[in-house]
């Protein structure tokens, strides 16, 4: 095998190009506050968890909730990542099925619940009066004292 047909230039420009095409891919998976969530549609949903996924680049929380318009139905709750989480005291054993919580959030600009509602959440309380923050920081969410990280 000849190894002097490679030219280091052209294998390095490939490599990045390479790198910045999946991380192109991540950029957009990742999104602003304001891309998908409506700072002006505040959602207090009271209800019980009954699933969660544990994803990057946010968690899903689902929770069978009524929403504003009092009709109960399934809202899938945005959270940060599942190391914010984690870091957050938020984890497997907190938020199992069946958990009852109330989330404090943003409702999607959408609003069609179709098939479900969603929501940004910023905050979780558990019924022995924990709460917990439970956004992602420097989304662009509206600044409510929730985030700790808020200045």
């Amino acid at each position: 095998m000849n190894f002097r047909r490679f030219n280091l230039p052209t294998v390095f420009g490939a490599g990045l190009l390479a790198a910045a095409a999946i991380g192109v891919g991540q950029a957009a998976a990742h999104h602003a506050f304001s891309a998908e969530f409506d700072g002006k549609a505040p959602v207090l949903l009271r209800g019980k968890v009954t699933k969660v996924e544990w994803i990057n680049p946010h968690a899903w929380v689902h929770v069978m909730a009524a929403g504003p318009d009092g009709q109960a139905r399934e809202w899938m709750v945005e959270g940060g990542t599942p190391n914010t989480l984690l870091r957050a005291g938020i984890d497997r054993n907190s938020l199992k099925p069946g958990t009852e919580v109330i989330v404090r959030g943003y409702q999607s600009k959408d609003k069609a619940c179709t098939p479900v509602c969603k929501a940004n959440g910023r905050d979780v309380t558990f019924t022995d009066g924990r709460k917990v923050f439970m956004g992602s920081s420097g989304t662009g969410a509206p600044k409510d004292g929730s985030d700790p990280n808020e200045k």
